[in-house]
């Protein structure tokens, strides 16, 4: 049986699947969908940011303003 992006089963066909979503119409079978997991990475910019000093945050805030203006001034 085909898979989706996220590995969930679904029918090879037109006909299969337009049964399966009748069958979760009709509450025949449970539609799953797939969950959401946190990444680890999302924990790094915590960190960054308690170890760097008040004069890198700044350097750092500076060079992305500097960026965000450049890009409006086409």
């Amino acid at each position: 049986m085909p898979k989706g992006p996220q590995g969930q089963k679904r029918p090879g066909d037109v006909i299969g699947a337009a049964i399966m979503v009748a069958k979760v119409a009709t509450g025949e079978i449970e539609e799953r969908l797939p969950t959401v997991k946190r990444k680890a990475g999302l924990k790094g910019g915590e960190a960054r940011s308690k170890k760097l000093t008040p004069k890198e945050r700044s350097d750092i805030a500076r060079i992305a303003s500097e960026a965000r203006w450049k890009k409006t001034d086409r």
